[in-house]
């Protein structure tokens, strides 16, 4: 069984082309986990339009608490919102989405047989598109190292790529408090066990139109220096503290 986890939040523009890509390689037995935080568009009409029993659509309700933080709010919020989708999904292999990318035909059959071949969690490749569909200059994302250190300085993972066993709830879930990063989190984790996969194909239409919580895949951040410094200092105080635990 396939588990499906999208997040969403003022999703209307895009959310629609995104879910028809992902339904059509759903099984009758899969499920598409929908998390919303609050939205005040029409994101929430669009996705009860589709009467479809393998959608099953949660309200989330944002912590008050992320309102007060002066640095990467909208990441907090998404970090606590994906959480709870996956506290929800049922399926043996469960995917990461975003509100308002495109999967390519065959991702979801592409993704499971790499993780059938014993990874946690596997990343595929990314095309670059804008709000016409039309692609952007090709990046191929940052290579995902070996090296815990190293990827955290380099921030090589995306969570619309990712897709991961269930067995790796054992150590992904819960969340730290206060996560940044959820994908970051996962793939960190996943490559000091060693179950780190990466596929080159391309399945995602990975879409970029200013509004992006993700700030791309620049890996740019407005944060100051500071506050990144002590993040990553915390990061690895709770990375090294799930995996004593684990």
């Amino acid at each position: 069984m396939v588990s499906v986890c999208m997040a969403t939040y003022n999703g209307e523009r895009f959310i629609r082309e995104q879910i028809d890509s992902i339904l059509c390689q759903l099984k009758s037995e899969d499920e598409l986990i929908i998390s919303d935080d609050g939205s005040t568009d029409k994101t929430i009409e669009i996705i009860k339009s589709y009467n479809d029993n393998r959608i099953i659509l949660l309200h989330h309700k944002k912590n008050p608490a992320i309102a007060r933080k002066k640095h990467s709010r909208n990441f907090y919020y998404a970090s606590e919102n994906f959480e709870n989708a996956l506290n929800n999904a049922h399926g043996d292999y469960v995917f990461l989405s975003d509100q308002d990318d495109v999967w390519s035909p065959g991702k979801v059959e592409r993704m499971v047989e790499e993780l059938e071949r014993g990874y946690d969690c596997v990343q595929c490749g990314f095309q670059n598109i804008n709000e016409c569909n039309q692609p952007k200059p090709l990046q191929k994302g940052k290579n995902v190292s070996a090296s815990v250190i190293k990827n955290l300085a380099m921030t090589p993972f995306l969570g619309c790529c990712m897709a991961v066993d269930r067995k790796a709830f054992s150590y992904i879930l819960p969340f730290p408090s206060m996560l940044i990063g959820h994908d970051l989190w996962i793939g960190e984790l996943c490559v000091a066990k060693k179950k780190f996969g990466k596929i080159p194909d391309i399945l995602v239409g990975y879409r970029q139109h200013g509004e992006n919580v993700s700030p791309g895949t620049s890996g740019k951040s407005s944060n100051p220096f500071l506050f990144k410094i002590t993040y990553r200092i915390r990061f690895i105080y709770y990375l090294l503290s799930r995996l004593i635990a684990a």
